[in-house]
This record gives C-alpha cells, structure tokens and sequence, in this order.
C-alpha cells in the first residue's frame, strides 16, 4: 500500500522493461479530514492461489493527482 511522495518521484531510464499481464482493477473515492483520496486497487492474477486478494494499492491525493495527470499528458502527447 503506497501513497505517491512528489519529493522523490524521478524519472529513471531501464534497460529491461516488459509489459505486464492486465488484472482486475477497482477503485475508491474518499475522504479523511476534509482531505479528498483517490485509490486504485489491483488485485492478483487468475491462477494466483488467492485471485481475489487486493496485491497493490496506490493513494492519490489533489496535488499528487495533478502531478500524475500532467507526467501522463506529456509522456503521451495527449
């Protein structure tokens, strides 16, 4: 479980990247303290042992939304 930190995020070239297997995905909107989050869950493959677990999950809030909002519209041109 992670929330974004835009104190360290950095861009870091790899010199071996594959494409992941698609899973399902949910996501939750919520708020804590006046604080608006938005969460994506993931949950595991189809022949893991317990499919249905969450396996990774990822906290947006405004600032940290915008930010990744923007990377992606440069990233890809849109």
């Amino acid at each position: 479980m992670a929330q974004i930190d835009l104190e360290t995020i950095k861009h870091i070239d790899k010199d071996r990247n594959s494409i992941h297997a698609k899973v399902h995905t949910t996501y939750t909107v919520f708020e804590v303290d006046g604080e608006k989050y938005f969460q994506l869950d993931t949950y595991g493959k189809s022949e893991r042992e317990m499919p249905e677990k969450i396996s990774q999950t990822i906290q947006f809030d405004r600032e940290s939304a915008k930010f990744i909002v923007e990377l992606l519209k440069k990233e890809f041109n849109l």
